[in-house]
């Protein structure tokens, strides 16, 4: 995706409005990113959407054109895994799980895989405003060289991460 597109992504997102999303730090070797919002559903439900990533993830955000390829082995050393016909990719291993409750992965997403970047992607859930809704918070770490200019990509990450986190919480 080209700059042009992720920096129109970014204002389309910050005008929606759909969750609170923040770049909390970012430095050429390092970003700090989160989200926070509420879903529509018990928290058990929230929990099968969330670990069925294929089923909500952009198309437009994967490897193959089809997040359907997309799946988590939701045991901690679990791959988040893309396969397709002429590749596969790891996007990231299950480093935490606590079901119902908390998912870490071990990630550097997309671009970030070539910067050798290390990345910490954690999805959280608790009891939401209300019965029958659960609230959702997305932190994202990511650590590297000062070379890797980090501090450059933190606002198309964030945007990426907000598309991603905008189509989990709206079922």
């Amino acid at each position: 995706m080209s700059m042009r597109a992720l920096a129109a992504l970014v204002a389309a997102i910050a005008i929606s409005g759909a969750a609170h999303s923040e770049v909390k730090a970012s430095a050429p070797d390092g970003m700090v990113i989160q989200i926070k919002g509420e879903v529509a559903l018990g928290r058990e439900a929230a929990w099968a959407r969330l670990i069925k990533i294929g089923s909500w993830w952009s198309d437009a955000h994967t490897y193959s054109g089809k997040a359907s390829s997309m799946t988590v082995d939701a045991v901690a050393g679990g791959c988040w895994c893309e396969i397709w016909e002429g590749g596969e990719v790891e996007h990231g291993r299950v480093i935490y799980i606590q079901p119902n409750q908390a998912v870490r992965f071990a990630t550097a997403l997309g671009p970030l895989q070539g910067l050798g970047v290390s990345g910490v992607l954690t999805l959280t859930l608790a009891d939401g405003s209300a019965p029958g809704k659960t609230a959702v918070t997305l932190d994202m770490n990511v650590a590297g060289s000062s070379l890797s200019g980090l501090d450059k990509m933190a606002a198309p990450v964030n945007g990426v991460l907000q598309e991603q986190f905008d189509r989990l919480i709206k079922p």
